[in-house]
């Protein structure tokens, strides 16, 4: 039979790209996750990981077995937790700003579900200031969203840098007229932090395109209708990042979690601690 724990670490290892993070996480030694990894790939017969030049990748046979080994996982986790006698059950309201969903949380998401089957999770995605506004009406009990610097709501996750973005930056600089802006429509805190900046320099702009979704934004600059804010760590595949200097530097974001008021402590702490624990900044990721 396969070891789950060594299950556990190929998991992992997959996750983060990493062993060193992938170790972090499980709260293990590096070397021990590597012995997972060696134990596995002999029981197996097959070459289960690589790496390229900035990562630890899958091989063929390991694609083949990520499909199974979560399954197997999520079964282990199921049986645990029906027989425990402090499993959580319930209904879980969270509430994710539109950029985050692409990076880390389907990693924190799937081991929170695997964790605790019996808790029903509804997932909303929009902008952090239509979150905010939900939860204010009492329709979600946990945020995780991006807020000013300077604000004072929810618990910090982890600050970092957002920057300007475009397909061919040496193309937007010489071109004539206002800077063609690629935006989300407000209530936007990049989109208000990328205006105040541009106020403040008195460099002229218009807006080319609003779309709530990042990937109808992200289509736009690809296609090189303009300029895109994002966070450092979340600029999209086909961009490049606009050297400092001519456009005005732009303001640290904050991503937090704020839970409401009268929610279900237990649920709402459970996701918390498990995000808290699991999510990277920029420096780590």
């Amino acid at each position: 039979m396969l070891d789950l724990i060594q299950l556990r670490s190929f998991v992992a290892v997959e996750q983060m790209g990493s062993f060193t993070l992938a170790a972090e996480r499980l709260g293990l030694g590096q070397s021990t996750v590597s012995q997972h990894i060696q134990r596995l790939e002999a029981e197996l017969g097959r070459k289960l990981l690589a790496r390229d030049t900035h990562r630890v990748v899958l091989t063929g046979d390991g694609e083949a077995l990520l499909g199974h080994a979560r399954q197997i996982l999520s079964i282990e986790g199921e049986v645990r937790q029906l027989f425990a006698g402090n499993s959580l059950r319930g209904n879980l309201r969270l509430g994710v700003s539109e950029d985050f969903v692409t990076s880390q949380l389907p990693d924190v998401l799937e081991e929170f579900v695997r964790s605790h089957p019996s808790v029903d999770l509804e997932l909303t995605v929009a902008l952090s200031g239509v979150l905010y506004e939900m939860q204010d009406n009492g329709d979600l009990d946990l945020v995780l969203a991006k807020r000013r610097l300077g604000d004072a709501r929810g618990k910090l996750v982890y600050r970092e840098p957002l920057v300007w973005l475009a397909r061919d930056p040496d193309r937007i600089r010489k071109l004539a007229g206002p800077l063609p802006l690629i935006a989300f429509p407000t209530p936007s805190v990049t989109r208000a932090v990328a205006l105040e900046a541009l106020r403040r320099q008195q460099m002229p702009w218009r807006i080319v395109c609003t779309c709530g979704s990042l990937s109808g934004l992200t289509a736009a600059a690809r296609a090189g209708m303009g300029v895109l804010v994002q966070p450092k760590s979340m600029a999209p595949a086909g961009l490049l990042e606009i050297a400092p200097g001519w456009l005005p530097v732009l303001e640290d974001v904050e991503f937090v979690l704020v839970p409401r008021k009268g929610a279900d402590q237990l649920l709402v702490n459970a996701l918390s601690d498990d995000i808290l624990s699991k999510v990277r900044g920029p420096r780590s990721s």
